[in-house]
């Protein structure tokens, strides 16, 4: 009796001594305004055009703070309850607690293991002052006593609440989770208002030993609970410490807009607005992981899709991939370069109309072709394999069908397309026309969705190209709108690809390119079927679609209408779910007049042509005489192992008029509709068709190389010569060596 009053006497002079050299110690404290200012989440968020969070990119690897919470948003339920289990008499004590500090010596004196004495105030002063925090085995006595000189003037200078505000904010709840708005945001994904009884309970049983065992938590929320005389269901609180027991495995709340997010986000400390719509972004990336699903099995797991806004240029949806489906989900595949086949042939036929080339009713043949590069026979094929003789440039448009746009390729010129390309945005087609060949009509440059939405917007704009954008900021001088292309050229292009009829030859009238509303649309689809493609415009918007593989391995019979098409036909069918789409006015530069085609090639219609390129002014002649071989260009050599006069090279000719003839170097070698065997000698030969009259209607250039020599003495009779720069193990034919036994 007399030892426990003699501690008490020891206790209370020891905490009488503390208290008066605490009283007269002055300690500098930051401002709670400063405090506040300085908090930085640890999540920067990316919103859409109306504030709503898209995207919460996390920027620091070892903690979770989300945006500064004020106390007037935090749940009632919870303030009571952290103050319950951590400082009772919060609103009592002016920092430090002195009966908690005299109940804490005691307990020391006699050996027991005391609950503690930091306050709130003492924990807050920890938390924003590192040196107070403690080290491994607990702080020293300097250090507590340091904290407790600060836990005195955060109360001289701030207020309760700003006290609590600040420690609401600052404690960590559980794991990487500092402050409320993470902890409530990531374990209960509400926000800190929305928290009921049982999970604030959970919270506040955390703060005291925020990596506890979930039974440990549980127990400690129940005595919470019994103490505070709150009802609440045992179930409701173990359910409660589960959710907060699996934190590890949440890494994120909202992550609609992952490649965007990254690219605007990235060093940036405040959220970033978009010009996106979280709506239109959910619809895409839902449409696009729902038809990735159903072709699963096809070797397909990327894709992409953009939606932008024809008026103002603004991105309304940037999905950059599939998420999950995806083994390069890392990849924005909005900007990756790809080939984009058939996607490029609307400006092709565009820049043919503007430049009166052709005309939407020029008959154009379908037929086998081979053209001559650097490497060979170039032999441009369709996706089915057919060829369908003389058709429309209309139905060669919205049919995608290959030969007549090398073709039309041929008429405007490879410079003239690429300067074309080049003014409509993209980037990478820097090379001559001769660098890509005749595999430009069909794709052969490599181009970012990015870049089709914009062109393709420029079609929807009547041939006028601005950039787009993804932030509300104000677009640079440079970005000007500019014309690509004549008003009436790009009516012109955009009428066909709105033709269900025209595409039917290869798409069918019903598919997923059809729609109720107004809309011009165009698939691709590149080599293998690495890439499949679906742009198209309604009035009021353009989407873009990219189905295909990061890796660039092909998929297994997935076309732009199977893969792509079905992903746009979704996202533009809500885009028109209440508003509707008309299609655009004739520019009055264009006049309508009705077509008949010679031989019933097609059906009669209505047709849209620039004054002048009526039925009966100058347009392209519709099968015009061409020579089939030999191409032009071409490079023979003389075999030396075959007599020469055994050597011929037929002619082949195909369309014009009747009566044609051919002729090599100005000799007449028979009627072009006969087989014609034409004997070569080196050198330079121009291959020509004629008419009665004499004039040329096609002609082909062609070099014949190998000279020959006169045949040895020996030879015998019959024997030709080899050639001069033959090696030797061509310098005689076979009827000039000995047989063998």
């Amino acid at each position: 009796m007399l030892r426990a009053a003699a501690l008490a006497a020891a206790a209370l002079a020891g905490a009488g001594a503390l208290a008066a050299w605490l009283a007269v110690a002055t300690m500098a404290v930051p401002a709670f305004d400063a405090i506040r200012a300085r908090h930085r989440p640890s999540d920067v968020p990316l919103l859409d055009r109306r504030g709503t969070v898209l995207h919460e990119l996390r920027t620091d690897a070892d903690e979770r703070r989300l945006a500064w919470t004020a106390l007037a948003d935090v749940s009632p339920v919870l303030v009571p309850a952290v103050l319950a289990a951590e400082d009772r008499r919060f609103r009592d004590h002016h920092g430090v607690d002195a009966r908690a500090l005299l109940g804490a010596a005691l307990d020391g004196l006699a050996g027991r293991a005391g609950r503690g004495a930091s306050t709130v105030t003492m924990q807050l002063a920890a938390l924003l002052d590192p040196a107070l925090a403690p080290r491994r085995g607990g702080r020293t006595l300097a250090q507590k006593l340091r904290q407790m000189r600060a836990a005195l003037a955060l109360e001289r200078r701030w207020s309760k609440d700003e006290i609590l505000e600040a420690y609401l904010n600052r404690v960590v709840f559980r794991g990487e989770l500092r402050g409320v708005g993470a902890a409530a945001a990531f374990l209960f994904g509400k926000a800190p208002h929305g928290l009921d009884a049982a999970e604030a309970l959970v919270l506040a049983a955390a703060v005291r030993s925020p990596n506890a065992a979930r039974a440990a938590v549980v127990r400690r929320a129940a005595r919470l609970a019994a103490a505070r005389a709150v009802e609440v269901d045992g179930a409701a609180l173990a359910a409660a410490a589960d959710r907060v027991a699996t934190a590890a495995l949440r890494h994120g709340r909202l992550d609609l807009a992952p490649h965007l997010a990254r690219r605007l986000l990235a060093g940036r400390t405040a959220p970033v607005a978009t010009t996106l719509d979280a709506a239109t972004q959910r619809v895409a990336r839902g449409a696009l992981v729902r038809t990735l699903t159903a072709l699963r099995g096809r070797n397909v797991e990327d894709g992409a899709a953009l939606v932008a806004d024809n008026a103002s240029g603004e991105v309304l949806a940037w999905v950059g991939g599939s998420g999950a489906l995806s083994r390069a989900r890392f990849v924005d595949a909005v900007r990756a370069r790809r080939q984009p086949g058939s996607t490029l042939k609307p400006f092709l036929y565009g820049l043919a109309f503007e430049r009166r080339l052709l005309t939407p009713a020029s008959l154009v043949e379908d037929v086998p072709l081979a053209v001559a590069v650097p490497g060979g026979l170039y032999r441009p094929r369709d996706y089915d394999d057919r060829f369908r003789g003389l058709v429309s440039a209309r139905t060669a448009l919205a049919s995608s069908l290959n030969v007549p746009a090398v073709r039309t390729l041929g008429l405007v010129g490879g410079d003239a397309f690429v300067a074309l390309l080049h003014d409509l945005g993209f980037a990478a087609v820097t090379e001559e026309g001769a660098f890509y060949g005749p595999a430009l009509a069909l794709g052969g440059a490599d181009v970012t969705l990015l870049e089709l939405v914009g062109a393709y917007r420029a079609l929807a704009n009547g041939g006028v190209w601005s950039p787009l954008r993804v932030t509300p900021d104000a677009a640079p001088a440079s970005a000007a709108p500019r014309r690509v292309l004549s008003a009436a050229a790009a009516f012109q292009v955009g009428d066909i690809l709105a033709d269900r009829e025209s595409r039917s030859a290869t798409f069918g009238l019903e598919s997923a390119l059809a729609t109720r509303f107004f809309t011009a649309v165009k698939t691709g689809t590149s080599q293998d079927m690495r890439d499949n493609w679906c742009l198209g415009w309604s009035e009021r918007y353009t989407v873009g679609v990219w189905v295909g593989n990061a890796s660039g391995a092909p998929m297994h019979d997935v076309s732009g209408v199977a893969g792509a098409a079905p992903v746009w036909l979704e996202v533009m069918t809500w885009l028109h779910r209440a508003a509707p789409s008309a299609a655009p006015a004739p520019p009055p530069e264009l006049v309508a007049t009705e077509i008949a085609f010679p031989d019933d090639v097609e059906a009669a219609r209505r047709e849209w042509f620039a004054p002048g390129t009526e039925p009966g002014a100058r347009v392209l002649a519709a099968g015009a005489a061409r020579i089939v071989t030999p191409i032009d260009g071409t490079i023979l050599a003389l075999d030396p192992d075959i007599p020469s006069d055994l050597q011929r090279v037929p002619l082949d000719a195909a369309g014009g008029v009747d009566g044609l003839r051919w002729r090599v170097d100005g000799a007449d070698l028979g009627p072009a509709n006969a087989l014609a065997l034409w004997r070569p000698t080196p050198g330079a030969h121009v291959v020509a068709l004629v008419d009665a009259a004499h004039a040329t209607h096609a002609r082909a250039t062609v070099e014949v190389r190998g000279a020959r020599r006169s045949p040895p003495a020996s030879a015998p009779a019959g024997c030709g010569g080899a050639l001069a720069d033959a090696p030797p193990s061509m310098m005689s034919s076979p009827a000039c060596r000995r047989p063998r036994s």
